[in-house]
Protein backbone atom coordinates (compact mmCIF):
# COMPACT_ATOMS: atom_id res chain seq x y z
CA UNK A 1 0.00 0.00 0.00
CA UNK A 2 1.45 3.36 -0.97
CA UNK A 3 2.34 5.68 1.88
CA UNK A 4 -0.27 8.40 2.13
CA UNK A 5 0.63 12.00 2.73
CA UNK A 6 -1.69 14.13 4.82
CA UNK A 7 -4.06 15.90 2.36
CA UNK A 8 -5.87 18.01 4.90
CA UNK A 9 -3.73 21.19 5.00
CA UNK A 10 -4.22 21.59 1.25
CA UNK A 11 -7.95 21.00 1.59
CA UNK A 12 -8.21 23.62 4.30
CA UNK A 13 -6.36 26.17 2.15
CA UNK A 14 -8.62 25.38 -0.79
CA UNK A 15 -11.64 25.93 1.45
CA UNK A 16 -10.32 29.21 2.85
CA UNK A 17 -9.71 30.86 -0.53
CA UNK A 18 -13.33 30.87 -1.72
CA UNK A 19 -14.45 31.58 1.81
CA UNK A 20 -12.40 34.78 1.87
CA UNK A 21 -13.57 35.73 -1.61
CA UNK A 22 -17.18 35.44 -0.61
CA UNK A 23 -16.77 37.19 2.73
CA UNK A 24 -18.83 40.20 1.67
CA UNK A 25 -21.61 38.00 0.33
CA UNK A 26 -21.68 36.11 3.63
CA UNK A 27 -21.89 39.35 5.62
CA UNK A 28 -24.94 40.36 3.59
CA UNK A 29 -26.56 36.91 3.69
CA UNK A 30 -25.97 36.44 7.40
CA UNK A 31 -28.12 39.50 8.11
CA UNK A 32 -31.06 38.28 6.05
CA UNK A 33 -33.43 36.13 8.05
CA UNK A 34 -35.95 33.99 6.17
CA UNK A 35 -39.62 34.60 6.77
CA UNK A 36 -40.84 32.25 9.45
CA UNK A 37 -42.77 29.26 8.24
CA UNK A 38 -46.17 29.06 9.81
CA UNK A 39 -48.09 25.84 9.47
CA UNK A 40 -51.85 26.02 8.90
CA UNK A 41 -53.63 25.49 12.15
CA UNK A 42 -56.64 23.45 12.92
CA UNK A 43 -58.19 22.20 16.14
CA UNK A 44 -55.97 19.11 15.98
CA UNK A 45 -52.80 20.49 14.39
CA UNK A 46 -49.44 20.70 16.16
CA UNK A 47 -47.34 23.83 15.62
CA UNK A 48 -44.17 23.23 13.58
CA UNK A 49 -41.06 24.26 15.50
CA UNK A 50 -38.21 25.31 13.25
CA UNK A 51 -34.61 24.55 14.27
CA UNK A 52 -32.41 27.50 15.05
CA UNK A 53 -30.77 28.86 11.91
CA UNK A 54 -27.04 28.18 11.61
CA UNK A 55 -25.01 31.33 11.29
CA UNK A 56 -21.90 29.59 9.89
CA UNK A 57 -21.26 30.64 6.26
CA UNK A 58 -21.77 27.94 3.64
CA UNK A 59 -18.11 27.95 2.57
CA UNK A 60 -16.60 28.23 6.03
CA UNK A 61 -14.07 25.58 7.12
CA UNK A 62 -16.50 24.92 9.97
CA UNK A 63 -18.58 23.08 7.40
CA UNK A 64 -15.81 20.41 7.36
CA UNK A 65 -15.11 20.06 11.10
CA UNK A 66 -13.60 16.57 10.86
CA UNK A 67 -11.00 17.78 8.38
CA UNK A 68 -10.13 20.83 10.42
CA UNK A 69 -10.00 18.87 13.69
CA UNK A 70 -7.65 16.30 12.14
CA UNK A 71 -5.34 19.01 10.77
CA UNK A 72 -5.14 20.86 14.08
CA UNK A 73 -4.68 17.70 16.17
CA UNK A 74 -2.05 16.20 13.92
CA UNK A 75 -0.13 19.47 13.95
CA UNK A 76 -0.14 19.43 17.75
CA UNK A 77 0.76 15.72 17.74
CA UNK A 78 3.74 16.42 15.48
CA UNK A 79 4.88 19.21 17.80
CA UNK A 80 4.66 16.89 20.82
CA UNK A 81 6.55 14.08 19.08
CA UNK A 82 9.42 16.21 17.81
CA UNK A 83 11.36 16.36 21.12
CA UNK A 84 11.00 12.58 21.50
CA UNK A 85 12.40 12.00 18.02
CA UNK A 86 15.41 14.13 18.90
CA UNK A 87 16.31 11.73 21.72
CA UNK A 88 16.68 8.80 19.30
CA UNK A 89 20.15 7.94 18.12
CA UNK A 90 21.28 6.83 14.64
CA UNK A 91 20.81 3.16 15.61
CA UNK A 92 17.07 3.62 16.03
CA UNK A 93 14.10 4.43 13.84
CA UNK A 94 10.57 5.65 14.42
CA UNK A 95 7.50 6.09 12.24
CA UNK A 96 4.01 7.24 13.25
CA UNK A 97 0.74 7.66 11.39
CA UNK A 98 -2.87 8.31 12.33
CA UNK A 99 -5.41 6.35 10.31
CA UNK A 100 -2.82 5.97 7.58
CA UNK A 101 -1.78 9.63 7.49
CA UNK A 102 1.94 9.97 8.16
CA UNK A 103 2.69 12.24 11.10
CA UNK A 104 6.44 11.86 11.69
CA UNK A 105 9.38 9.63 10.80
CA UNK A 106 12.95 9.38 12.01
CA UNK A 107 15.51 7.21 10.21
CA UNK A 108 12.52 5.37 8.75
CA UNK A 109 14.68 3.83 6.00
CA UNK A 110 17.46 2.64 8.35
CA UNK A 111 18.00 -1.12 8.09
CA UNK A 112 17.99 -2.37 11.68
CA UNK A 113 17.57 -5.55 13.71
CA UNK A 114 13.79 -5.96 14.11
CA UNK A 115 13.84 -9.04 16.38
CA UNK A 116 10.33 -10.48 16.77
CA UNK A 117 8.70 -7.61 14.90
CA UNK A 118 9.33 -9.88 11.89
CA UNK A 119 6.29 -11.85 13.13
CA UNK A 120 4.09 -8.89 12.17
CA UNK A 121 5.14 -9.38 8.57
CA UNK A 122 4.74 -13.16 8.67
CA UNK A 123 1.30 -12.88 10.25
CA UNK A 124 0.05 -10.23 7.83
CA UNK A 125 1.14 -12.22 4.78
CA UNK A 126 -0.32 -15.44 6.21
CA UNK A 127 -3.68 -13.74 6.72
CA UNK A 128 -3.77 -12.76 3.05
CA UNK A 129 -2.25 -15.89 1.51
CA UNK A 130 -3.99 -18.52 3.68
CA UNK A 131 -7.12 -16.54 4.55
CA UNK A 132 -8.89 -16.07 7.88
CA UNK A 133 -10.90 -19.28 7.46
CA UNK A 134 -7.82 -21.48 7.05
CA UNK A 135 -7.42 -24.37 9.51
CA UNK A 136 -4.82 -27.10 10.02
CA UNK A 137 -5.87 -30.76 9.89
CA UNK A 138 -3.91 -33.55 11.55
CA UNK A 139 -4.90 -37.06 10.52
CA UNK A 140 -4.34 -40.67 11.54
CA UNK A 141 -4.33 -43.24 8.74
CA UNK A 142 -4.15 -46.99 8.40
CA UNK A 143 -6.32 -50.04 7.87
CA UNK A 144 -8.66 -51.11 10.66
CA UNK A 145 -9.95 -54.66 10.66
CA UNK A 146 -13.45 -55.71 11.66
CA UNK A 147 -12.14 -56.58 15.10
CA UNK A 148 -10.65 -53.12 15.60
CA UNK A 149 -7.10 -54.32 15.01
CA UNK A 150 -4.76 -52.23 12.87
CA UNK A 151 -2.60 -54.83 11.11
CA UNK A 152 0.73 -53.07 10.81
CA UNK A 153 1.44 -49.43 11.51
CA UNK A 154 -0.84 -46.55 12.40
CA UNK A 155 0.30 -43.37 10.62
CA UNK A 156 0.23 -40.05 12.45
CA UNK A 157 0.26 -37.51 9.61
CA UNK A 158 1.24 -33.95 10.41
CA UNK A 159 -0.74 -31.12 8.86
CA UNK A 160 1.55 -28.35 10.06
CA UNK A 161 -0.51 -27.46 13.13
CA UNK A 162 1.92 -25.43 15.31
CA UNK A 163 -0.25 -25.55 18.44
CA UNK A 164 -0.89 -29.30 18.62
CA UNK A 165 -0.36 -29.78 22.36
CA UNK A 166 -1.02 -32.01 25.33
CA UNK A 167 -3.15 -30.43 28.02
CA UNK A 168 -0.18 -30.45 30.40
CA UNK A 169 2.06 -28.45 28.05
CA UNK A 170 2.36 -24.89 29.35
CA UNK A 171 4.89 -23.60 26.84
CA UNK A 172 8.49 -22.46 27.22
CA UNK A 173 7.64 -19.29 29.16
CA UNK A 174 5.65 -19.39 32.39
CA UNK A 175 4.45 -15.81 31.91
CA UNK A 176 2.47 -16.56 28.75
CA UNK A 177 1.44 -20.20 28.32
CA UNK A 178 -0.45 -21.52 25.25
CA UNK A 179 -4.10 -20.48 25.13
CA UNK A 180 -5.33 -21.50 21.65
CA UNK A 181 -4.12 -25.07 21.59
CA UNK A 182 -5.29 -28.06 19.53
CA UNK A 183 -5.52 -30.83 22.14
CA UNK A 184 -3.81 -34.02 20.99
CA UNK A 185 -5.86 -35.92 23.56
CA UNK A 186 -8.90 -35.27 21.39
CA UNK A 187 -7.21 -37.10 18.54
CA UNK A 188 -6.54 -40.10 20.77
CA UNK A 189 -10.21 -40.05 21.82
CA UNK A 190 -11.26 -39.99 18.15
CA UNK A 191 -9.09 -43.03 17.41
CA UNK A 192 -10.72 -44.91 20.24
CA UNK A 193 -14.16 -43.83 19.03
CA UNK A 194 -13.31 -45.15 15.57
CA UNK A 195 -13.16 -48.63 17.09
CA UNK A 196 -9.40 -49.18 17.19
CA UNK A 197 -8.51 -51.71 19.89
CA UNK A 198 -4.90 -52.55 19.05
CA UNK A 199 -2.04 -51.82 16.66
CA UNK A 200 0.24 -54.70 15.74
CA UNK A 201 2.95 -52.38 14.51
CA UNK A 202 3.92 -48.87 15.64
CA UNK A 203 2.59 -45.36 15.61
CA UNK A 204 4.59 -43.89 12.73
CA UNK A 205 4.90 -40.13 12.41
CA UNK A 206 4.77 -38.55 8.94
CA UNK A 207 6.09 -34.99 8.57
CA UNK A 208 6.41 -34.96 4.77
CA UNK A 209 4.17 -31.89 4.38
CA UNK A 210 7.22 -29.69 5.01
CA UNK A 211 10.91 -30.16 4.35
CA UNK A 212 13.33 -31.62 6.90
CA UNK A 213 15.06 -28.38 7.97
CA UNK A 214 14.49 -28.26 11.72
CA UNK A 215 16.19 -24.93 12.45
CA UNK A 216 17.03 -21.94 10.24
CA UNK A 217 20.81 -22.14 9.71
CA UNK A 218 21.41 -18.64 11.11
CA UNK A 219 19.91 -19.44 14.51
CA UNK A 220 22.40 -19.62 17.35
CA UNK A 221 22.88 -23.16 18.65
CA UNK A 222 21.96 -22.00 22.14
CA UNK A 223 18.55 -20.83 20.88
CA UNK A 224 17.58 -24.14 19.30
CA UNK A 225 14.71 -25.82 21.16
CA UNK A 226 15.08 -23.27 24.00
CA UNK A 227 13.83 -20.24 22.02
CA UNK A 228 12.36 -21.99 19.00
CA UNK A 229 12.14 -25.16 16.95
CA UNK A 230 12.43 -27.80 15.93
CA UNK A 231 10.28 -26.90 12.93
CA UNK A 232 8.34 -29.86 11.58
CA UNK A 233 5.00 -30.53 9.89
CA UNK A 234 4.34 -32.96 12.74
CA UNK A 235 5.06 -31.37 16.08
CA UNK A 236 3.50 -31.97 19.49
CA UNK A 237 4.37 -29.87 22.55
CA UNK A 238 7.21 -28.19 20.67
CA UNK A 239 8.92 -31.63 20.66
CA UNK A 240 8.40 -32.29 24.38
CA UNK A 241 7.55 -35.91 25.17
CA UNK A 242 6.85 -35.22 28.83
CA UNK A 243 7.12 -32.19 31.07
CA UNK A 244 10.80 -33.04 31.65
CA UNK A 245 11.82 -34.83 28.43
CA UNK A 246 12.35 -33.26 25.00
CA UNK A 247 13.71 -34.33 21.64
CA UNK A 248 15.80 -31.57 20.09
CA UNK A 249 16.44 -33.26 16.76
CA UNK A 250 13.67 -35.84 16.30
CA UNK A 251 10.29 -34.12 16.67
CA UNK A 252 8.48 -36.68 14.53
CA UNK A 253 9.34 -39.64 16.74
CA UNK A 254 8.66 -37.46 19.79
CA UNK A 255 5.15 -36.70 18.49
CA UNK A 256 4.50 -40.38 17.70
CA UNK A 257 5.68 -41.28 21.20
CA UNK A 258 3.21 -38.85 22.78
CA UNK A 259 0.33 -40.34 20.77
CA UNK A 260 1.45 -43.89 21.59
CA UNK A 261 1.28 -43.09 25.30
CA UNK A 262 -2.18 -41.57 24.96
CA UNK A 263 -3.49 -44.61 23.09
CA UNK A 264 -2.09 -47.00 25.68
CA UNK A 265 -3.71 -44.94 28.44
CA UNK A 266 -7.02 -45.56 26.65
CA UNK A 267 -6.50 -49.30 26.54
CA UNK A 268 -5.28 -49.54 22.96
CA UNK A 269 -2.25 -51.81 22.71
CA UNK A 270 0.66 -50.85 20.47
CA UNK A 271 3.10 -53.52 19.37
CA UNK A 272 6.24 -51.53 18.52
CA UNK A 273 8.02 -48.35 19.59
CA UNK A 274 7.20 -45.06 17.88
CA UNK A 275 8.95 -44.37 14.59
CA UNK A 276 9.12 -41.94 11.68
CA UNK A 277 8.10 -42.71 8.12
CA UNK A 278 5.69 -41.85 5.32
CA UNK A 279 2.12 -43.02 5.00
CA UNK A 280 1.37 -45.41 2.09
CA UNK A 281 -0.82 -43.86 -0.59
CA UNK A 282 -3.57 -46.46 -0.15
CA UNK A 283 -4.12 -45.78 3.54
CA UNK A 284 -7.51 -44.60 4.74
CA UNK A 285 -8.23 -41.86 7.28
CA UNK A 286 -9.24 -43.30 10.64
CA UNK A 287 -9.52 -40.06 12.61
CA UNK A 288 -8.57 -36.41 12.35
CA UNK A 289 -8.47 -33.22 14.37
CA UNK A 290 -8.87 -29.67 13.08
CA UNK A 291 -7.31 -26.55 14.56
CA UNK A 292 -9.07 -23.28 15.28
CA UNK A 293 -9.14 -20.83 12.34
CA UNK A 294 -5.97 -18.98 11.41
CA UNK A 295 -6.62 -15.79 13.47
CA UNK A 296 -6.48 -17.90 16.64
CA UNK A 297 -3.16 -19.38 15.53
CA UNK A 298 -1.81 -15.92 14.75
CA UNK A 299 -3.00 -14.64 18.13
CA UNK A 300 -1.07 -17.45 19.80
CA UNK A 301 2.01 -16.57 17.75
CA UNK A 302 1.86 -12.80 18.26
CA UNK A 303 0.69 -12.58 21.86
CA UNK A 304 3.26 -15.05 23.19
CA UNK A 305 5.88 -14.34 20.50
CA UNK A 306 6.04 -18.03 19.58
CA UNK A 307 9.05 -18.50 17.32
CA UNK A 308 8.23 -22.08 16.37
CA UNK A 309 4.72 -21.17 15.29
CA UNK A 310 6.08 -18.33 13.14
CA UNK A 311 8.46 -20.68 11.32
CA UNK A 312 5.73 -23.26 10.72
CA UNK A 313 3.35 -20.58 9.43
CA UNK A 314 6.10 -19.40 7.08
CA UNK A 315 6.46 -22.91 5.62
CA UNK A 316 2.69 -23.16 5.19
CA UNK A 317 2.80 -19.86 3.27
CA UNK A 318 5.46 -21.40 1.04
CA UNK A 319 3.37 -24.50 0.46
CA UNK A 320 0.21 -22.54 -0.31
CA UNK A 321 1.66 -20.05 -2.78
CA UNK A 322 5.16 -21.30 -3.59
CA UNK A 323 4.38 -25.03 -3.94
CA UNK A 324 6.99 -26.05 -1.37
CA UNK A 325 6.78 -26.32 2.40
CA UNK A 326 10.16 -24.69 2.93
CA UNK A 327 11.52 -21.61 4.63
CA UNK A 328 12.94 -20.32 1.34
CA UNK A 329 9.64 -20.69 -0.51
CA UNK A 330 7.80 -18.95 2.32
CA UNK A 331 10.22 -16.03 2.34
CA UNK A 332 9.89 -15.61 -1.43
CA UNK A 333 6.11 -15.42 -1.09
CA UNK A 334 6.43 -12.92 1.77
CA UNK A 335 8.64 -10.59 -0.24
CA UNK A 336 6.51 -10.79 -3.39
CA UNK A 337 3.36 -10.11 -1.34
CA UNK A 338 4.91 -7.07 0.32
CA UNK A 339 5.76 -5.67 -3.10
CA UNK A 340 2.14 -6.00 -4.22
CA UNK A 341 1.21 -3.95 -1.15
CA UNK A 342 3.73 -1.25 -2.15
CA UNK A 343 5.65 -1.83 1.07
CA UNK A 344 9.14 -0.27 0.78
CA UNK A 345 11.41 -3.33 0.75
CA UNK A 346 14.76 -1.57 0.43
CA UNK A 347 16.63 -2.39 3.62
CA UNK A 348 14.37 -5.37 4.34
CA UNK A 349 16.29 -8.65 4.69
CA UNK A 350 14.42 -11.65 6.06
CA UNK A 351 16.03 -15.03 6.70
CA UNK A 352 13.32 -16.52 8.92
CA UNK A 353 9.71 -15.94 9.87
CA UNK A 354 10.19 -15.16 13.54
CA UNK A 355 13.00 -12.62 13.83
CA UNK A 356 15.07 -14.89 16.06
CA UNK A 357 17.97 -14.69 13.63
CA UNK A 358 20.49 -11.91 14.08
CA UNK A 359 20.67 -11.64 10.29
CA UNK A 360 17.14 -10.25 9.88
CA UNK A 361 16.90 -6.57 8.99
CA UNK A 362 13.88 -4.30 8.65
CA UNK A 363 12.97 -0.63 8.51
CA UNK A 364 10.38 1.31 10.43
CA UNK A 365 9.00 2.41 7.09
CA UNK A 366 8.37 -1.18 6.01
CA UNK A 367 6.84 -2.20 9.33
CA UNK A 368 4.56 0.84 9.42
CA UNK A 369 3.42 0.11 5.86
CA UNK A 370 2.53 -3.46 6.85
CA UNK A 371 0.63 -2.18 9.89
CA UNK A 372 -1.22 0.36 7.73
CA UNK A 373 -2.11 -2.32 5.18
CA UNK A 374 -3.93 -4.21 7.92
CA UNK A 375 -6.04 -2.84 10.72
CA UNK A 376 -6.63 -3.03 14.42
CA UNK A 377 -9.77 -5.06 13.72
CA UNK A 378 -8.24 -7.85 11.62
CA UNK A 379 -6.64 -11.13 12.67
CA UNK A 380 -3.25 -9.49 13.16
CA UNK A 381 -4.40 -6.40 15.04
CA UNK A 382 -6.62 -8.41 17.35
CA UNK A 383 -3.88 -10.98 17.89
CA UNK A 384 -1.35 -8.55 19.34
CA UNK A 385 -0.43 -8.42 23.01
CA UNK A 386 -2.24 -5.78 25.08
CA UNK A 387 -0.35 -3.47 27.41
CA UNK A 388 -0.51 -4.66 31.02
CA UNK A 389 -2.63 -7.72 30.19
CA UNK A 390 -1.68 -11.12 31.56
CA UNK A 391 -0.74 -13.93 29.20
CA UNK A 392 1.23 -11.88 26.69
CA UNK A 393 4.63 -10.31 26.12
CA UNK A 394 3.36 -6.92 27.39
CA UNK A 395 2.21 -8.32 30.74
CA UNK A 396 4.77 -6.19 32.60
CA UNK A 397 4.70 -3.15 30.31
CA UNK A 398 2.13 -0.33 30.31
CA UNK A 399 0.68 -1.75 33.50
CA UNK A 400 -2.38 -0.44 35.34
CA UNK A 401 -2.10 3.22 36.20
CA UNK A 402 0.33 3.96 33.38
CA UNK A 403 -0.46 5.59 30.02
CA UNK A 404 -1.92 3.19 27.42
CA UNK A 405 -2.54 0.40 29.93
CA UNK A 406 -5.13 -1.93 28.46
CA UNK A 407 -5.17 0.14 25.27
CA UNK A 408 -1.99 -0.37 23.26
CA UNK A 409 -1.84 -3.48 21.06
CA UNK A 410 1.67 -4.17 19.85
CA UNK A 411 4.32 -6.68 18.94
CA UNK A 412 7.45 -6.70 21.04
CA UNK A 413 10.90 -7.77 19.89
CA UNK A 414 14.01 -8.57 21.89
CA UNK A 415 17.56 -9.61 21.01
CA UNK A 416 20.27 -9.51 23.67
CA UNK A 417 23.25 -10.68 21.57
CA UNK A 418 25.51 -10.80 24.62
CA UNK A 419 28.71 -12.78 24.23
CA UNK A 420 29.50 -12.96 27.95
CA UNK A 421 26.43 -11.41 29.54
CA UNK A 422 27.84 -7.88 29.83
CA UNK A 423 26.67 -6.57 26.50
CA UNK A 424 30.05 -4.99 25.82
CA UNK A 425 31.61 -7.58 23.52
CA UNK A 426 28.62 -9.01 21.67
CA UNK A 427 26.68 -7.77 18.67
CA UNK A 428 24.22 -4.89 19.03
CA UNK A 429 20.98 -5.98 20.59
CA UNK A 430 17.45 -4.95 19.71
CA UNK A 431 14.26 -3.83 21.42
CA UNK A 432 11.30 -3.27 19.16
CA UNK A 433 7.66 -2.26 19.51
CA UNK A 434 5.19 -1.80 16.66
CA UNK A 435 1.42 -1.80 16.55
CA UNK A 436 -1.74 0.19 17.18
CA UNK A 437 -3.13 2.62 19.75
CA UNK A 438 -6.89 3.27 19.47
CA UNK A 439 -8.02 6.67 20.69
CA UNK A 440 -11.28 7.89 22.21
CA UNK A 441 -12.20 9.92 19.12
CA UNK A 442 -12.24 6.75 16.99
CA UNK A 443 -8.85 7.33 15.37
CA UNK A 444 -6.01 4.81 15.55
CA UNK A 445 -2.33 5.61 15.94
CA UNK A 446 -0.09 3.26 13.93
CA UNK A 447 3.57 3.17 14.88
CA UNK A 448 6.89 1.36 14.70
CA UNK A 449 9.86 1.90 17.00
CA UNK A 450 13.08 -0.08 16.53
CA UNK A 451 15.90 0.45 19.02
CA UNK A 452 19.32 -1.11 18.38
CA UNK A 453 22.46 -0.91 20.48
CA UNK A 454 24.57 -2.48 23.21
CA UNK A 455 22.41 -3.49 26.17
CA UNK A 456 19.33 -1.79 24.65
CA UNK A 457 17.28 -4.88 25.53
CA UNK A 458 17.82 -4.15 29.22
CA UNK A 459 14.84 -2.57 30.93
CA UNK A 460 16.83 0.44 32.14
CA UNK A 461 17.83 1.21 28.55
CA UNK A 462 14.64 0.82 26.51
CA UNK A 463 11.89 1.60 29.00
CA UNK A 464 12.49 5.39 29.15
CA UNK A 465 11.82 5.50 25.39
CA UNK A 466 8.68 3.42 25.66
CA UNK A 467 7.41 5.47 28.61
CA UNK A 468 8.00 8.80 26.87
CA UNK A 469 6.33 7.59 23.68
CA UNK A 470 3.32 6.25 25.57
CA UNK A 471 2.81 9.55 27.41
CA UNK A 472 2.66 11.44 24.10
CA UNK A 473 0.37 8.89 22.45
CA UNK A 474 -1.98 8.98 25.42
CA UNK A 475 -2.54 12.73 24.96
CA UNK A 476 -3.68 12.45 21.36
CA UNK A 477 -5.93 14.12 20.31
CA UNK A 478 -5.23 17.17 22.43
CA UNK A 479 -6.78 19.81 20.17
CA UNK A 480 -10.36 20.75 19.29
CA UNK A 481 -12.90 18.04 18.64
CA UNK A 482 -15.31 17.80 15.73
CA UNK A 483 -18.04 19.11 18.05
CA UNK A 484 -15.88 22.11 18.97
CA UNK A 485 -15.40 23.02 15.31
CA UNK A 486 -18.80 22.12 13.89
CA UNK A 487 -21.22 24.62 12.32
CA UNK A 488 -23.01 26.95 14.73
Amino acid sequence: MARRRNPYPALVVMALIPAAGLFGLWRWASGQQPDPIVAPTSPTSVPVVQPAALTTPLLSVRRAPAVLSRVVNEAQFLEALQPFVETLGPASCFAVAVDGDEVITANAAASLRPASNVKLITAAVALEVLGPEFTYTTTVKGVVGADGVVAGDLYFVGGGDPVLNSIWWDGPNKHYPPFNRTAVESLADAILAAGVTSITGAVVGDASRYDSELYPPSWAAADQLVEGGPVSALLVNDSRITATAASKDDPVVAAATVLTTLLEERGITVGDAAAAGQVPAASSTIASIVSQPLPAILAEMLTTSDNTTAEMVLKEIGLARGNAGTREAGLAVVMSTLRTWDVPVDGLTLVDGSGLSDDDRATCGALLAVIEHGSLADGVGQGLAIGGATGGTLFDEFVAGQPLSGVIRAKTGTLYNYADGTGTDGKPGAKSLSGYVPRDDGSVIEFSLLLNGQQIAEEAQYRPFWTAMAAIFAEYPSGPTVQDLGPR
